[in-house]
């Protein structure tokens, strides 16, 4: 007596076995049948089954691979298992908005890994900071009372226009002192015309002191003055030629050690006992990494000043 089953497709997925029919074998099996490939059975079936493991054909009762003894149990399971490896996961090569890297949770006294498979990171959009689950509230973490990250700090603020009142009133003073000796006690201002700016520069470079030995074409000629609390020296100005190739900070210690004024740029960290470079015509204090040559030009004024800050937005003149 022929053997009979249904199986549908979404079972064919997930047994060992398959249904065979026409499609597959070539021929109409439902018509011809086809006999069991078990040694003691060859029983003949008219829904026979295919083993997706060793391919071999058998009858209902002996469908599975327990049931035939296949020889290459297990071969249908690691091919499925690999297909289902292959296949890309929802989301893979995309990254999340906010994606946190691993760091310790930005929260005082936590000491919680974030940005990890178990712990999550995540960032607040008031303060820029990232923290952990337990502290991602804003009550949790502070966030009123933080400086978000990447903001100007207050304390800069207060700095900056602190220097700037203390450049105001070193100007309001050299006018003071201009109307008390009737001489110009104020950097020159810078001449409107090109033939008047060439008369200057020629002047300036028949008094000007440097290093004989460099080069004419390498030389920028430039009007030099500090203010007289900080300097020994009687004159607190001269004028000065540098090497446009010149760093200002070199410029800064060669006109510090000209004018005897006391430099301790590199023996403090303290910003109020920096010397800083300002450039009257520029209006900015320069930075001392910032090349000579290209900051100022020939017959420009600069002047050596203490404890006035960083030059980021410090004049506004």
């Amino acid at each position: 007596m022929a053997s009979s089953s249904t199986t549908t497709a979404g079972d064919s997925q997930e047994t060992s076995y398959v249904e065979m029919d026409k499609h597959a074998t070539g021929a109409d099996a439902m018509l011809i049948g086809k006999h069991c490939e078990l040694a003691y059975c060859n029983q003949l079936d008219f829904l026979p089954f295919r083993c997706q493991s060793c391919s071999k054909t058998f009858c209902l009762d002996h469908r599975t691979e327990d049931a035939h003894k296949c020889a290459k149990k297990g071969v249908w399971a690691e091919r499925k298992r690999q297909q289902q490896l292959s296949r890309p996961a929802a989301g893979e090569g995309k990254r999340m908005r906010d994606y946190v890297s691993q760091k310790p949770c930005a929260a005082t006294n936590c000491k919680t890994t974030i940005g990890t498979p178990l712990v999550p990171g995540v960032h607040c959009t008031s303060c820029n900071y990232d923290y952990c689950l337990k502290h991602r509230l804003r009550e949790e973490h502070d966030c009123a009372n933080k400086i978000p990250v990447g903001a100007r700090p207050s304390a800069v603020g207060e700095q900056t226009r602190s220097a700037l009142a203390k450049l105001r009133a070193w100007g309001s003073a050299k006018k003071e002192q201009a109307q008390a000796i009737g001489t110009r006690a104020l950097p020159k201002p810078k001449p409107t015309s090109a033939s008047a700016r060439l008369v200057a520069v020629n002047n300036l470079k028949k008094t000007a002191k440097g290093d004989a030995k460099l080069a004419p074409e390498k030389r920028i000629y430039l009007y030099v003055e500090a203010e007289a609390e900080t300097t020994t020296a009687k004159n607190y100005k001269g004028q000065f030629f540098y090497s446009k190739d010149w760093a200002t900070g070199r410029v800064l210690d060669a006109a510090a050690k000209s004018l005897q004024i006391e430099n301790v740029n590199n023996q403090s960290s303290a910003e109020r006992d920096k010397l800083r470079v300002f450039h009257v015509e520029g209006g900015r204090v320069l930075e001392f990494n910032e090349k000579i040559g290209s900051a100022v030009a020939s017959g420009n004024t600069i002047v050596l000043l203490r404890g006035i800050g960083p030059p980021p937005d410090l004049i506004e003149m």
